[in-house]
């Protein structure tokens, strides 16, 4: 499990559930980028695109929302309740199914986000967040790697560890087979859920 420390919890008792013995080596940190607040109030949509981001924007939420579209139901949870989540849990899903004219709309995401939203809707866009890639001192031995982020993938890759590896969604399997990791599953739903019926496909 590398998620980041406080974040695997969950996911952990789900698998140690089904049976699975579950290291926790985090890859990965949060960090907030600032505390002002953020004001959504003229905005038509706030499109969310990770649970990270979700809460960092409810922890600065000036106004309310008018219109709010979560790229999976983990960051729809995250917030609370949304209008929209699309059907594939990826900006492209999101931007497929979002009404149009879509109006103002506010991407609040981490600082390293893609852009696509952005520049598709012409939306503005807030960083709430930094994600730190996390150098362990030595990477413990397992049978499966989850990775529930591109960045994950680029941490994992530079331990040298060599042990395959299930992926959260096709942008962090992208990013593992880059850096040279072997993607032996990945999560058809791109949250806890999904992550979970990969291990059990895996599993066998």
């Amino acid at each position: 499990m590398t998620r980041p420390r406080g974040q695997e919890v969950e996911l952990v008792r789900r698998l140690e559930a089904l049976g699975h013995e579950v290291t926790h080596c985090p890859l990965t940190s949060i960090e907030p980028l600032g505390d002002d607040p953020v004001d959504v109030d003229d905005y038509d949509w706030v499109v969310l695109t990770s649970a990270n981001g979700a809460r960092e924007l409810r922890r600065r939420l000036r106004g309310t929302p008018r219109r709010v579209a979560a790229i999976g139901r983990a960051t729809g949870e995250a917030w609370g309740p949304v209008d929209l989540v699309p059907a594939v849990s990826t900006q492209e899903g999101l931007l497929a199914q979002l009404p149009r004219p879509a109006g103002r709309v506010l991407l609040a995401a981490a600082e390293s986000a893609r852009r696509l939203l952005v520049d598709a809707l012409d939306a503005d866009f807030v960083p709430l967040y930094r994600t730190r890639e996390l150098e362990p001192p030595k990477f413990p031995e397992g049978d499966i790697v989850l990775l529930a982020s591109s960045s994950a993938a680029r941490a994992y890759a530079r331990t040298g560890a060599a042990t395959p590896a299930i992926s959260i969604g096709p942008e962090t399997t992208t990013a593992a087979r880059t850096a040279g990791i072997a993607i032996v599953g990945e999560a058809e739903t791109h949250d806890l859920e999904g992550l979970l019926a990969a291990v059990r496909r895996q599993a066998g």
